[in-house]
């Protein structure tokens, strides 16, 4: 049978869960902490057998030994576990984290001791690139030139030369943190020998001086695909930096700024152009061609009494929709071309013209109308 209940000593049923076995541990820890009870050899007894029976009912598979043989399971262990095994820098050592909860500070610790590099993913990076509002439309192809990290070709991402490896550091044991402890109170502080990662690497490689990679020029061809829009992001898989010790690559974020154009505005999907028809073709109708952005040709129809500023509609000929089928429209938006200058026959019919329509123009219900005083030329 068990000479110690370490149920009882933390005041919890055998049936406690996880969470009750460590909310009365931290109850006791506070209470009978050696910083709140100076001098007091019962205080750090009962310390001492809290964090013992913590440490074995924490643990799943050493509280099912211990359900089952009692703390005669234990026996012959050292370290942590073992019956009054426990001395005061196992348990700041093996929980340290719980005293910093409880008072605000404590020393830091690593799960594991590290023997080796840890393998780290790689930075995602990013790049600003720039088409022109016609690249946009069809799509278009674009070099992409930067620098990143790639794994070294020599030590193949291990950062070791060939035939050697890391090592756990001596000198904190793995952990990236030499602790101490002054009275009752620890202290951490990270590892001068291994910078706190927990490993040396006592042979490093001569290419990447042990850092497992290297910064070189890279250069591919991307495909920008139809109707991308200002501002977009796109995602490059695997072009970021190389990983750590081994670690898969970032990404590279790609940044598109579509440049405006002279004659075409693109409006979500639409493409907007103006186009210049004279008076008699907006007065009677015509029949145009026009060009669109791609230089491709699209026949229009001008209806008879076409105003100036009608927006005329050919679908389909816009932007393609980005993740779904269809594309946008053609806007057309009619405007009048207004000569600077006519010959004098041409000014004596056009004086004719407007004798004959009136000197008012015809009111539609809107818009502000000026009288007709005299020509000024």
């Amino acid at each position: 049978m068990s000479k110690k209940d370490y149920y009882k000593i933390l005041g919890v049923d055998k049936s406690a869960s996880q969470a009750e076995i460590k909310k009365a541990y931290r109850k006791l820890a506070l209470k009978h902490h050696p910083d709140r009870n100076p001098d007091n050899k019962e205080a750090e007894e009962k310390f001492k057998a809290a964090a013992q029976a913590y440490e074995v009912l924490s643990d799943a598979q050493k509280r099912k030994q211990y359900d089952q043989f009692g703390d005669a399971g234990f026996e012959g262990m050292s370290g942590p576990g073992g019956p009054g095994s426990m001395n005061m820098d196992d348990i700041f050592s093996a929980f340290g984290d719980i005293f910093g909860d409880i008072f605000g500070g404590g020393p830091k610790r690593r799960t594991h001791a590290s023997s080796g590099p840890q393998a780290r993913r790689g930075h995602d990076l990013h790049k600003t690139i720039t088409i022109t509002l016609k690249e946009a439309f069809t799509g278009t192809k674009q070099e992409i030139k930067y620098y990143k990290f790639f794994n070294c070709d020599i030590c193949k991402g291990k950062g070791a030369k060939k035939g050697s490896k890391a090592s756990t550091c001596s000198k904190c044991q793995g952990s990236g943190q030499i602790n101490s402890r002054q009275g009752f109170f620890m202290y951490s502080r990270t590892c001068d020998t291994c910078r706190g990662e927990g490993y040396i690497i006592p042979d490093p490689c001569k290419e990447c001086s042990g850092q497992s990679r290297i910064k070189k020029y890279e250069k591919f061809t991307v495909n920008i695909p139809k109707g991308i829009f200002n501002s977009a992001e796109l995602r490059i898989t695997g072009k970021g930096d190389a990983g750590v010790y081994g670690g898969p690559p970032g990404d590279l974020f790609l940044q598109v700024t579509v440049l405006p154009d002279k004659k075409f505005k693109r409006v979500e999907n639409d493409i907007e152009v103006q186009v210049i028809l004279t008076y008699p073709q907006l007065v009677f109708g015509a029949q145009i061609e026009i060009e669109n952005i791609d230089d491709s040709k699209v026949s229009l129809k001008a209806p008879k009494g076409c105003p100036v500023g009608e927006k005329l509609i050919i679908p389909g000929k816009g932007f393609q929709k980005l993740r779904s089928k269809g594309r946008g429209n053609l806007v057309v938006i009619t405007q009048c071309h207004i000569p600077r200058k006519l010959s004098k026959e041409a000014k004596e019919h056009l004086k004719e013209y407007a004798k004959i329509i009136g000197d008012k123009p015809e009111d539609s219900g809107s818009g502000i109308f000026g009288f007709f005083k005299k020509f000024l030329g």
